[in-house]
């Protein structure tokens, strides 16, 4: 890793590196030392004492954050006919239901942040999963991204709102945003609790042991503060 700069290094300097943060005082930190011109983004890094090896201990699920991620969400959909016409007029960004329009991410296009399908659209879906699989953008039963006609209208509402989807990468790790460094703590508690609440309840039947390892809370561009797990763990928040 290349030198850190020097606004980078004043803002570490803050964090002591050893500790464990109760979830709301990481949270005051990581606004505290946010030093770029942009609004970034907050994200908690997860570390799970799973082996994503293993078919028996993937880590896959959405959560709904309560305040959403404070950015407009660009929202692809695989649909045609009757299909196509309840994506546009639920406010779909973009609508591909052509091979023209499946060529095009092929050639490496991806200039959305969710992507939904319809079932009877998959079986040319399926062909784009080099492009979308490894940028967490391919449409899976699981995560509730392939669904019927009927339910793109909710769907696509809840994507707009906040949903967000994340699973565990081959380093046992999950990176969920939760917000923007401008948001309240508040609501950035709020939005990290219900992150944590469906990490939880991921959880796959073949995890052993300890299951939430390690929890760390960074902005885009700021370094890393450490939370205490038990803490982010037990965090309960009525929103």
């Amino acid at each position: 890793m290349g030198k850190r700069g020097k606004k980078y290094e004043e803002a570490r300097a803050k964090i002591d590196r050893e500790q464990l943060y109760a979830p709301q005082d990481a949270i005051g930190l990581v606004k505290g030392v946010s030093f770029s011109k942009f609004d970034e983004t907050v994200e908690v890094h997860i570390r799970l004492g799973v082996d994503p090896r293993h078919a028996d201990q993937q880590v896959r699920s959405v959560v709904r954050l309560p305040h959403g991620l404070g950015k407009d969400v660009r929202i692809l959909v695989f649909a045609a006919g009757d299909g196509a016409r309840a994506a546009e007029e639920a406010g779909a960004d973009y609508i591909i239901y052509d091979d023209d329009g499946i060529k095009r991410i092929q050639d490496g296009w991806t200039d959305f942040d969710v992507a939904i399908a319809v079932p009877e659209m998959m079986s040319k879906v399926g062909r784009l999963g080099r492009v979308l699989g490894p940028r967490g953008l391919m449409p899976n039963p699981k995560a509730g991204t392939v669904v019927p006609s009927e339910d793109l209208p909710s769907i696509i509402e809840e994507a707009k709102a906040g949903r967000v989807e994340f699973r565990v990468d081959k380093t046992a790790n999950l990176h969920i945003p939760i917000g923007k460094v401008s948001f309240p703590e508040n609501k950035l508690l709020e939005n990290f609790a219900a992150a944590m609440e469906a990490v939880k309840k991921a959880r796959p039947a073949g995890s052993k042991g300890t299951y939430i390892r390690k929890v760390t809370l960074a902005s885009t561009m700021g370094p890393g503060v450490k939370v205490d797990p038990t803490a982010a763990r037990t965090l309960e928040i009525d929103f």
